[in-house]
């Protein structure tokens, strides 16, 4: 098999005119929604090139296939980008914000979603869950990364949100942490790990200043201008990662990840949450959500004879009596019992994972 030429991603005129300049050759490149209009490609190699949502004269794109480069056409109508080249940020997908959340990105990405009966429509949601796969792999490599699942329903002001908090602050000591990117406790554990840099009780003042708003409903535009308010008041922070999905959209993400990878489709969502979490994970107390990524990743850690990251759930009333997953958990894994852990408090998981 020949050797795969490295992938490179081209997102702005200054870096092509750099390209340009260097080399000849586009061949294992990316080039990202670019205007090439008036931009003379006669005397470039084009094989093996692939060219995302760029904009080009009359001609041009028939004859970079005739050459050997790949063309992905644009989708109009779209209020996104279908081949973006990085993960989202809170600050993009809240731009706006003041006008109201539906004046946001986000906002009227969640509209468009809900017009998902199309094939123009399912083929750009596509292309988009894609991308985000690509860009999140890349943001992952070299990374550690521990992940925090929770209910969405923890209000701001409760002690299991205070809980969730100081985890993340915990966790984003020696690891990544990973939450599925919206409120309640996954907002709660990426505060935290934004937090990692000051000190402990820096997280229950934060978490004092958010009770204002304790929920995203009925008003999830102060919610989330409340989150960006106390977010830009204890900079700098610590990167940490949020997976959410337009799937359920009526929770918006949450603003202390620090790099959000939001996907349309929800099935794909959760199996790349659980898959880059290769420290572990903790299942703080929820409700269906939790249950779902619990059975999820007992089953890939079930069939997968090679895994050592362990699976930590907190909370034995909860996860026995209210929601009794813990006693199929522990059957299921009767003979790797090193993989399943329940415990009670914040600090016992965090020593799990420590060893």
């Amino acid at each position: 098999m020949a050797a795969a030429h490295q992938q490179t991603e081209i997102e702005s005129m200054d870096q092509w005119h750099d390209h340009v300049a260097s080399k000849r050759s586009f061949r294992g490149w990316h080039i990202h929604g670019l205007d090439l209009r008036g931009v003379d490609l006669a005397s470039i190699e084009l094989v093996g090139s692939v060219f995302l949502g760029c904009r080009f004269d009359s001609g041009v794109e028939s004859d970079i296939r005739r050459r050997g480069g790949l063309v992905f056409p644009r989708i109009p109508d779209v209020p996104f980008n279908p081949y973006r080249p990085n993960l989202y940020t809170a600050d993009e997908l809240y731009d706006g914000l003041a006008g109201g959340y539906s004046d946001t990105p986000d906002g009227r990405i969640w509209a468009w979603s809900q017009q998902l009966n199309t094939l123009d429509h399912t083929l750009a949601a596509a292309l988009h869950d894609h991308a985000v796969d690509d860009a999140l792999a890349e943001y992952a490599r070299a990374r550690r990364f521990v992940g925090v699942m929770g209910g969405h329903a923890v209000r701001r002001g409760t002690s299991d949100y205070l809980q969730a908090a100081r985890l993340g602050h915990q966790l984003a000591q020696h690891w990544d942490v990973a939450t599925g990117g919206g409120p309640g406790a996954m907002e709660a554990a990426n505060l935290g790990a934004w937090l990692a840099q000051h000190p402990l009780d820096s997280v229950e003042v934060a978490c004092q200043k958010l009770a204002q708003v304790p929920q995203f409903t009925p008003d999830a535009t102060a919610w989330a201008a409340l989150a960006l308010e106390v977010k830009a008041s204890f900079e700098p922070g610590t990167a940490s990662l949020g997976v959410p999905t337009w799937h359920y959209g009526h929770e918006p993400p949450n603003a202390f990840a620090t790099d959000i990878a939001k996907y349309f489709a929800n099935s794909i969502r959760e199996h790349v949450l659980l898959d880059l979490c290769d420290e572990g994970v903790i299942f703080l107390p929820g409700s269906a959500g939790t249950v779902q990524e619990i059975f999820q990743a007992g089953c890939e850690k079930f069939y997968d004879r090679t895994t050592v990251s362990p699976m930590v759930l907190v909370g034995y009333e909860h996860w026995t009596d209210t929601y009794p997953a813990w006693p199929l958990l522990k059957a299921l894994f009767a003979e790797r019992s090193d993989l399943v852990h329940l415990v009670d408090s914040i600090d016992d998981a965090v020593a799990v994972l420590r060893g």
